[in-house]
């Protein structure tokens, strides 16, 4: 059973959704356990989620968003009057903005796979109760898709308004539609793909390496006493470097150059100095990225989801672009960005193609921004022009019908 949602306190700001709070669901309880695409068992799956607004009692105004690789359930308000960030996409998310808590009642859930609350390595096997580390099994999009599919249902929902989603996130959104084609009004997928390029599998991998290669990595079982302080121990080098590779293909060449270009870090001469790593301003920027990486993020949850990343292919899993996408009626929003190269606007033309072939109802824009691929999590204006719209219009149509 889901836990019930606890009331939202909008006494931070008028334009917030207010002090919110993790939720945890129990879902697939032994003996009806989720069987992963891989042919392994998992359950009983613990899930944390958020969730913002109230189900009207048509339950027809839910609204999933999918978070990307290393986001969490926390997509708007704070956990507290003291927090000094908001959820990761505040901007989009509470009264009045593009998804509008007044109106809908919009939801966000851990993956699978993940270190924020929902099953993932660092948990305790049933079996052990030691955390799981490279013991956990391989885990696949399609198996994240199952997993949020059984909360939503178990939060009493059988069709939703709305499913969105960048990056791995968009990835969900689409196998959620080929999957499950009746479940949703409305597929928003921004900077994403049906597949990953070789390009972004070659990055994951370098990541991989980084963190299996640490001393400190010990197999994937680097937990300590106390699982929940992975932290604190473990592979944090390699796990930094990770993280520091990757936010480089995350950014564009015209950002990197706006904020930093060559500037020092310290002074205005050249130290001469192989030994300093932060001698150029982007040096000390990545390495602030890669330290407090590692302080909320568990290393074996990146291996397991970067791989999921890898494997995901939705032509492959349904034999064609047209027979994944043809299966749904929902109504589609696609954006790309010019400046994304890890993400680059022709795999997102690829389904807009794959949609115009099957007689989908699509929108799709190319939209510029200096940000590269984390535009969608920037560009909260852009969105917001393009979702308001799009929803308003799907919820018209799903109380017409």
């Amino acid at each position: 059973m889901a836990s019930q949602i606890a009331p939202t306190d909008r006494s931070v700001d008028d334009k917030s959704v207010g002090i919110v709070q993790t939720k945890l669901a129990q879902l697939f309880e032994p003996p009806s356990v989720l069987v992963l695409e891989s042919g392994g068992r998992l359950g009983p799956i613990n899930v944390a989620y958020e969730a913002y607004g109230e189900l009207n009692p048509e339950k027809d105004n839910a609204i999933f968003v999918c978070h990307a690789l290393t986001g969490d359930a926390h997509v708007a308000g704070k956990h507290s009057i003291d927090s000094r960030k908001s959820g990761w996409w505040d901007g989009l998310v509470g009264p009045g903005k593009a998804l509008d808590t007044t109106k809908y009642f919009v939801i966000c859930a851990n993956v699978l796979g993940g270190c924020q609350g929902t099953t993932g390595p660092s948990c305790p096997d049933p079996a052990t109760g030691q955390p799981h580390g490279l013991r956990f099994p391989f885990i696949t999009v399609g198996d994240i898709v199952e997993v949020h599919t059984a909360l939503v249902r178990s939060l009493g929902i059988d069709k939703l308004l709305a499913v969105i989603g960048g990056s791995l996130g968009g990835m969900q959104v689409l196998d959620w539609v080929a999957r499950y084609p009746d479940i949703t009004g409305a597929a928003i997928c921004l900077a994403s793909a049906a597949k990953l390029s070789a390009q972004g599998i070659a990055f994951n991998a370098v990541g991989r390496r980084a963190i299996t290669t640490d001393p400190q990595f010990q197999n994937g079982d680097y937990y300590g006493s106390d699982p929940s302080k992975y932290g604190d121990v473990g592979p944090r080098a390699g796990l930094a470097l990770a993280r520091m590779v990757a936010h480089i293909t995350y950014l564009s060449e015209a950002s990197i150059e706006r904020k930093f270009g060559r500037d020092l870090q310290h002074g205005d001469h050249l130290a001469y100095d192989l030994q300093s790593e932060t001698e150029f301003k982007i040096e000390s920027y990545l390495h602030y990225q890669g330290k407090r990486f590692i302080e909320r993020f568990d290393a074996n949850s990146y291996l397991y989801l970067t791989r999921a990343m890898d494997y995901f292919d939705l032509a492959q899993r349904y034999g064609s672009l047209q027979e994944a996408l043809g299966r749904t009626d929902a109504r589609f929003l696609i954006t790309s960005y010019h400046t994304d190269w890890l993400f680059p606007c022709s795999q997102s033309r690829e389904l807009v193609s794959a949609l115009l072939q099957t007689h989908r109802h699509v929108t799709y824009l190319e939209l510029d921004s200096v940000f590269g691929h984390d535009s969608f999590l920037l560009e909260i204006k852009q969105l917001e022009e393009l979702v308001t719209p799009l929803l308003r219009e799907t919820y018209r149509r799903c109380r017409q019908s």
